[in-house]
């Protein structure tokens, strides 16, 4: 399955963009959410997280749009 998380920064953005190439791209899911890139709360990136299986691919618009640091998020699921 092709899993899709889209974020910005702040309420004043637009996730649109990241959306149209999400779905262009075939996720069959899109979580997303506005927030900083400082804050570690997460509650989308989170749910993505708890259901994301091996063989499922995980497509982010921008790396950075998981945040700082980028691998925090992961390195805690996978150990």
């Amino acid at each position: 399955m092709k899993l899709g998380y889209a974020r910005v920064s702040t309420q004043d953005q637009n996730l649109a963009l990241q959306l149209d190439a999400l779905k262009a791209a075939g996720c069959s899911k899109i979580f997303q959410e506005k927030a900083s890139g400082s804050k570690t709360e997460r509650p989308e990136l989170n749910r993505l997280l708890e259901i994301i299986r091996e063989g499922d691919t995980l497509m982010i618009w921008k790396l950075d749009g998981v945040g700082r640091p980028a691998t925090g998020p992961f390195t805690e699921s996978l150990n």
